[in-house]
């Protein structure tokens, strides 16, 4: 299996993918409090965290996550998903509907939905800070505008760990082929709840409001405090929602 992933505690099982700008390190408060009550698997997908990115890799993060559930033998699982992870938690639902039990989706995008203008222009001045080799600028950047304003030092510290070690794995491997899988929202049968910030970039609200429109299940929480990452930022109070959309009874 070329992708890292632990798994630890017993129960109920829980799936928790990454976002983009972090890997498996960043869930650590919410393992703390699910273990002692669920079974929770936590992985690295490719050229984040422990998992390697090898240059021209042919690879799908959709498909990594499916052949880890399998590899575990877990059946329908809970899923919690941040920004890109919950993308890529769509993508899976989408394709096998049946894995899944619930699905919680912090700030994540969609299919479908264009990004807002602020957000096109801060991957442009990442982009050209890249171009320029300046890989310390641009992991700055993504401390000073991917974190909400209530995060702490140690947050930032372990955001700009995280950002600058994938930078340095993915700009190594150069140029890959990441198969994305289409997202259905219709075909996602298990109740979503859909979690964003008030301090986000639009498209993320934007994304919440188009799948709130096409699932079949969903509730939803707009955090009034959080930027884009609210798990780094309050994560007692975070934790503390994520537990209760994974526990309590869902209205049809």
């Amino acid at each position: 299996m070329t992708i890292s992933y632990t798994v630890v505690g017993d129960g109920p099982t829980v799936l928790l993918v990454h976002a983009g700008v972090a890997d498996a390190r960043m869930w650590s408060a919410l393992v703390e409090d699910l273990r002692d009550d669920h079974q929770v698997i936590t992985l690295d997908l490719r050229g984040f965290g422990e998992t390697p990115l090898e240059p021209g890799a042919k690879y799908s993060d959709a498909g990594d996550v499916l052949a880890v559930l399998d590899e575990v033998g877990a059946g329908a699982v809970s899923a919690v998903g941040a920004s890109y992870g919950g993308y890529v938690v769509q993508q899976v639902a989408s394709r096998e509907p049946e894995r899944f039990a619930r699905v919680v989706l912090l700030c994540a995008p969609t299919d479908n939905v264009e990004p807002d203008e602020a957000l096109r222009a801060l991957w442009a001045e990442e982009n050209a800070l890249i171009d320029a080799g300046d890989v310390a600028g641009a992991t700055e950047l993504t401390v000073n505008r991917w974190i909400g304003p209530d995060a702490s030092a140690e947050a930032r510290d372990l955001l700009r760990t995280m950002q600058r070690h994938a930078y340095d794995v993915q700009l190594a491997a150069g140029d890959v082929d990441n198969e994305e899988w289409p997202v259905e929202p219709e075909r996602i049968t298990a109740p979503v709840w859909l979690v964003t910030g008030a301090h986000d970039f639009r498209f993320f609200t934007d994304s919440a409001d188009y799948l709130a429109e096409r699932l079949p299940t969903s509730d939803r929480t707009d955090l009034p405090w959080a930027g884009h990452l609210p798990l780094l930022e309050r994560p007692t109070e975070t934790t503390t929602l994520i537990r209760t959309a994974l526990t309590d009874p869902v209205d049809e």
